[in-house]
């Protein structure tokens, strides 16, 4: 027991590292940028409560009889209101001193005075109080889980017109108890509704795990719940690449976890480089890191300079002197991302083979040679898409054979690298030009980007920016209505008729 107890001691401290896997990006939502949410979502929440439905009101007090229907809000007046992070997990959303107002169509029958008409309200010194769970989902996107939800409203009051004013001001204590009482218990119901199914709804347009291009994918998939401080609401993700013909591999992450310190921006993103790495290895896996230029595509003035520095074994394999030369140009190992304060390289390995393809016959290989490459990469923003500018630095080509074949390459060294800078790198840079998407709902946008190198991780700090309303997203999204099957017991029209009150 004693030595089962001391191994679980030995165990523990490898048991929380493995439990707190790094992240390879992370996002740091602040209260600067909570405040814009507040915005968006108060207009949400507006639109919300103006779509409340009330069940018909009926009763009787003595020869007084009602029926109070077709309940509508006309108009709110949500004045005060605040957002804010509630640690640990947590967003609360106030609403103070409120005002709603109602129309509704009224039946009474006092007697024999039988009335019908409608009726202008007012709910003042409205209060509601919610607050929002957030959680990580079996599928690791981010989710509303659960949602409190408290409502009073302190007076109402309802502007009585006709030929029964005094009888129904007198009468109506009746009927505005009912509706303060019923509009009250409406309220958090269609904010829970609102968070619970349509939030979500919104939530789950967040790229969790999707197809970059034909070759790779990324998982953005969350490694936790949400860490939220009185200022701060931070989200770790897996921040991982994966090739599409292995979808279930895993790369471990060994780099530095990103840690984000400001305050500033509304959002800051943070990428380590595991993150870029993991895209490099799966394009490595994928096949796809190879160049072939034959014939016409090599450059003239290099194809002459390659004829001139194999020209001894082009003439001992003549009559194959005029053939076409094929450069081969293949990355040897995944290449790997350098992240410093003084900025980002990426460091790669590859080897180039030069041959003859004489038609009809195999090919004659000249030469094979290794190349070693530093890139400096430009790592920027662009809505909601983050790209890389890459441009070659340092080149340097060595022979696999010999020494003395590395010296006779040196006068290739200079016209590879202009190779390099005018073939190859275009066609790298074309294909990371659509970028890759980072993990926003749909509608939210990054604004004023400025990013920051730090010791093995960089951050993008930036504005939100809504380029469409949380309304129009829900309603993108929204599932195509059923044909509805009423209850037997569906309330019909309130009748004219008196006697039926």
């Amino acid at each position: 027991m004693a030595a089962g107890s001391c191994l679980l001691l030995l165990l523990l401290p490898w048991l929380v590292m493995a439990s707190h896997s790094p992240p390879g990006c992370k996002i740091r939502i602040t209260s600067k940028g909570l405040d814009l949410v507040k915005q968006e979502g108060l207009r949400f929440v507006e639109q919300e409560l103006q779509n409340i439905t009330m069940p018909d009101v009926h009763g009787k007090e003595g020869q007084f009889h009602y029926n109070i229907s077709q309940v509508k809000v006309m108009d709110l007046q949500l004045a005060f209101s605040d957002l804010h992070f509630q640690p640990q997990q947590h967003l609360v959303f106030n609403i103070s001193n409120a005002s709603i107002s109602l129309r509704f169509r009224r039946q009474l029958l006092y007697w024999f005075f039988y009335d019908i008409g409608s009726i202008n309200a007012s709910a003042d010194g409205v209060h509601i109080h919610t607050v929002l769970q957030l959680a990580k989902d079996e599928a690791g996107r981010l989710k509303i889980s659960n949602m409190t939800c408290n409502a009073s409203i302190a007076r109402m009051h309802a502007g009585f017109s006709g030929t029964l004013r005094t009888v129904y001001e007198f009468l109506g204590t009746f009927i505005i108890t009912g509706m303060r009482f019923l509009l009250s218990q409406q309220i958090c119901p269609s904010l829970e509704h609102a968070s619970l199914v349509l939030l979500n709804s919104v939530l789950d347009t967040v790229p969790v795990r999707n197809y970059v291009d034909e070759h790779i994918g990324i998982d953005y998939s969350l490694l936790r719940d949400p860490a939220i401080s009185t200022d701060t609401l931070d989200l770790d993700f897996k921040g991982m690449f994966f090739p599409r013909a292995r979808e279930n591999q895993e790369l471990e992450n060994h780099a530095v976890e990103p840690v984000i310190k400001e305050t500033e921006r509304m959002v800051y993103v943070a990428f380590s480089e595991y993150f870029f790495d993991s895209a490099m290895h799966s394009y490595f896996q994928a096949g796809v890191l190879a160049i072939e230029l034959q014939g016409e595509k090599v450059p003239k003035d290099l194809e002459v300079l390659l004829r001139a520095t194999f020209f001894g074994t082009i003439f001992m394999q003549s009559p194959a002197v005029d053939a076409p030369l094929r450069l081969v140009l293949q990355v040897s190992a995944p290449p790997r991302c350098i992240i410093k304060p003084s900025g980002t390289s990426v460091s790669v390995s590859a080897f180039l083979n030069i041959s003859l393809v004489p038609p009809g016959r195999p090919a004659i290989q000249l030469s094979s040679m290794a190349m070693e490459t530093k890139l400096s990469a430009k790592v920027f923003l662009q809505g909601k898409a983050l790209r890389v500018q890459l441009d070659l630095r340092r080149f340097r080509i060595y022979s696999k054979q010999s020494a003395l074949e590395s010296l006779a390459l040196f006068s290739l060294q200079a016209p590879l690298k202009t190779l390099l800078q005018l073939t190859i790198m275009p066609i790298i840079n074309e294909r990371t030009k659509k970028g890759v998407q980072i993990p926003l709902p749909e509608g939210m946008d990054f604004t004023k980007e400025v990013v920051t190198n730090h010791a093995g991780f960089l951050t993008v700090g930036a504005d939100l920016h809504f380029s469409k309303g949380l309304r129009e997203v829900i309603e993108k999204y929204r599932p195509a209505p059923t044909t509805a099957t009423y209850p037997s017991s569906w309330p019909a029209e309130p009748s004219m008729d008196p006697h039926q009150l």
